[in-house]
Parts: C-alpha cells; sequence; structure tokens
C-alpha cells in the first residue's frame, strides 16, 4: 500500500502540460503526420504508449500504477490506441486527412490479427498485447469507425446519439481492458453492462470538461434537444460564456445523466453475487469512474459553471481518491 501510494504522489508531482502544450507536443513528436511511416517509438514501442498516454491521458496514468505489471504494457498499448484516434479531429486540417488516418488504423489491425503489425510504436504495442489476451478485432473497428463518423458529426441532437456514440467509443474501450482480464470476470455479464454505462458517464464528463475548448470551436457538445429544452443559443455561448442564458440548466442536466450511469453501474455490481463490490481484479478497470465522480463533485460545488478555469486542472486530491477507490473496490 505505501508503494503505491508513493507512486501515485510521485506521478502527482510531475509537471502538468497544459492542454495547449500537450496539443503541440503531441504534433511535433508524434512519428510523422503519415501515421504509416511512422520513424519515433520503433525501438521502444511500449515506452512510447506510456510515454503518450502520460502526456495526454493523466487520469488513466494515474490508473495504471493499480494494474498488474504483467498487464500494464498491454493497457498502455490499448489507451494509446485511444488517445491516437480520440485527437485525430484535432491534428488534421480537414476531414479527408482525418478519415485517412482512420483507413490506416482499419487496415493495421486487420494486419496485427494476420500477424503482420505495421511498423508503427502503436500498433507493434497491440500486437504484442494480441498475443498475451484474448481481444477481439470488432472491438477495435467498432472505435475506429465511432471516431471516423466523429469526424464530420461533431455534435448530437439527442442523448440517445451520443449514448450510441459513448458505447462505441469509451465503453468499447473498457470492453478491450475487460478481455485483459482472466475468465469468468472477462465474459461477466454484470461487468460488462457497469462498463458500458460507465462509459458513457466517462463520455459526458470528458465533454463537460472540455466544452469551453469545444464552444471556441464552433462545435456544442450538450445535444440539442437538452439546449432546446433551456434555450441554449450557441452564439450566446460563444460571446458569453457562463453569462449565456440556460447554460447551467443544460450542464446541469447533462451532469444529471452522467450521475445517473454511475448510479445504474454501480447497481449491476449487485448482481452475481458481488454485493456492491467491485471484484478485485477487475478494480483497475473500473477506477476509471473514479475521476468522472471527481468531476461532477467539483461541477456541483461550483454552480454548474463548466467555464470555471478551475475545472480543467488536476484535483491534487484525486489520486487520494483513486487510492481509497482501489482498496474499497468502489467507484
Amino acid at each position: 500500500m505505501r508503494a503505491q501510494a508513493s507512486a501515485l504522489l510521485r506521478a502527482l508531482s510531475r509537471p502538468a502540460l497544459s492542454s495547449r502544450n500537450s496539443n503541440r507536443f503531441y504534433a511535433t513528436q508524434t512519428p510523422n503526420p503519415d501515421p504509416s511511416t511512422p520513424t519515433v517509438g520503433l525501438s521502444d514501442p511500449n515506452g512510447y504508449c506510456r510515454d503518450l498516454v502520460r502526456k495526454h491521458d493523466y487520469e488513466s496514468y494515474l490508473i495504471s500504477q493499480f494494474w498488474p505489471k504483467d498487464l500494464q504494457e498491454a493497457y498502455f498499448g490499448i489507451k494509446a490506441f485511444s488517445v491516437e484516434l480520440a485527437t485525430v479531429q484535432d491534428h488534421v486540417s480537414n476531414t479527408m486527412i482525418g478519415k485517412m488516418r482512420m483507413q490506416f488504423w482499419r487496415d493495421a489491425i486487420k494486419d496485427i490479427f494476420n500477424g503482420r503489425p505495421p511498423r508503427h510504436p502503436i500498433a507493434l504495442a497491440l500486437y504484442e498485447a494480441t498475443q498475451r489476451a484474448n481481444l477481439q478485432p470488432y472491438h477495435f473497428k467498432r472505435i475506429i469507425d465511432a471516431r471516423d463518423t466523429e469526424l464530420e458529426t461533431a455534435s448530437y441532437q439527442t442523448t440517445d446519439l451520443l449514448t450510441s456514440h459513448a458505447e462505441s467509443t469509451s465503453s468499447t474501450l473498457l470492453y478491450l481492458l475487460l478481455s485483459l482480464l482472466p475468465a469468468p470476470l472477462s465474459t461477466s455479464h454484470a461487468l460488462s453492462h457497469a462498463a458500458s454505462h460507465l462509459g458513457t458517464a466517462q463520455t459526458i464528463t470528458t465533454l463537460l470538461r472540455a466544452l469551453p475548448f469545444h464552444t471556441r470551436q464552433g462545435r456544442s457538445v450538450i445535444p440539442a434537444e437538452i439546449t432546446l429544452r433551456h434555450s441554449v443559443r450557441q452564439e450566446e455561448v460563444v460571446r458569453r460564456g457562463p453569462e449565456a442564458q440556460g447554460i447551467e440548466d443544460a450542464v446541469f442536466e447533462f451532469a444529471t445523466l452522467a450521475n445517473d450511469h454511475m448510479i445504474t453501474a454501480r447497481s449491476m455490481l449487485k448482481e452475481e453475487g458481488m454485493g456492491g463490490k467491485v471484484p478485485s481484479d477487475a478494480m483497475p478497470i473500473f477506477l476509471a469512474g473514479v475521476p468522472v465522480t471527481n468531476l461532477l463533485q467539483r461541477l456541483e460545488k461550483n454552480g454548474f459553471n463548466v467555464f470555471d478555469p478551475k475545472l480543467p486542472l488536476r484535483d491534487w486530491k484525486l489520486p487520494w481518491q483513486v487510492y481509497r477507490g482501489y482498496y474499497q473496490r468502489q467507484f
């Protein structure tokens, strides 16, 4: 316990990267604008993936401390794949280039499962992961297809459409991580159902935290059925921020939806004799719910003001909350 607590404190003490600096690193240090011809990271694919996750998904990097050592490389490979696809939209100059990258990854996944991974560090790390666990290619393809669609559809008319997107991205990523576990955990209906709802809550809180950024890019991330209900106008949000009519009410409803999915995810653990506790071996996966709860609580405390400049910053309490959640087997 002391060793893991120390590891968390060491991770927390590393300098934080602003989103701007993080984006600049990604743009300049990614192997090549053409992902099919990488030149960096081939000598140490697993190290490349670990570093990519540390720089772009700090919360997942914190959680990695609780994965068994023999599964950490597979974990970072899968997480790096997710980061790579999730950031394509922000690092291409037009939709066509983005679609070319998605096609590269479709071909890469096919080649990985045919035993011929391309010379790309993430692809090589994923190939190693497939040799250790029963990963299924359709999960990877589902994430790629969803991110491809996202290149053209940056907003959602209904919460059902957003939930479907979350199921195909965040939830499917959790299914891949569940595949790293031994049976019967990897095939548990209760854990899969809980992961589905947790993934949706993750997607919503990610969108809420990044709402000011998306607003500046002219994207409305709260489903239209919610913004219409509260008479929110996108142009007014861009101009007035937290003073825009109805924005706090819309954020409250959107955050409530995330919280409802968290409640449902926890309720699934009462099935199959789990008694509301996550099985110890599955706990590293469900620690992803701790940052979700953390953000929802912080939103509530600041009156659901997503434009609060403190909201995107790292919360010093989060490492301890992750640590506590792991040993209490709760998220």
